[in-house]
C-alpha cells in the first residue's frame, strides 16, 4: 500500500482510510462512494508571479473540476452545500 501511495504522491494512511470506507460502504454501512479528483498544487512563488490588483489577502478558492467547470468560492463556503454542488456539477 505504501508503495502505491509515493507512487501517486498521496500519504499511505489516505488510502488506508478509502480503502476502510470503501469496505463499509460496500456492507451498506457508509455513504455515498469516494470519488479522487486530479489536485494541482501550485507553489509560492507560481502565484506570485500572477498580477493582482490588490494587497488585502484572497479569502477564496477556485476548484477545477476535470471536465473544465470552475467553482470560485469564499473562504466563508457552507463544506456540505459545496459537496452538493461538485457532486451535481460531477453528475453532468
Amino acid at each position: 500500500m505504501s508503495k502505491v501511495a509515493q507512487r501517486h504522491g498521496v500519504n499511505a494512511n489516505l488510502l488506508f482510510t478509502l480503502r476502510r470506507q470503501e469496505g463499509k460502504r460496500a456492507r451498506g454501512v457508509g455513504e455515498e462512494p469516494v470519488n479522487l479528483v486530479p489536485v494541482t498544487v501550485t507553489t509560492a512563488e507560481a502565484l506570485a508571479a500572477v498580477s493582482v490588483t490588490t494587497r488585502a489577502p484572497i479569502e477564496r478558492m477556485e476548484i477545477v473540476l476535470t471536465g473544465g467547470d470552475r467553482i470560485v468560492v469564499g473562504a466563508d463556503v457552507d463544506a456540505t452545500a459545496l459537496a452538493r454542488v461538485v457532486r451535481a456539477l460531477a453528475r453532468r
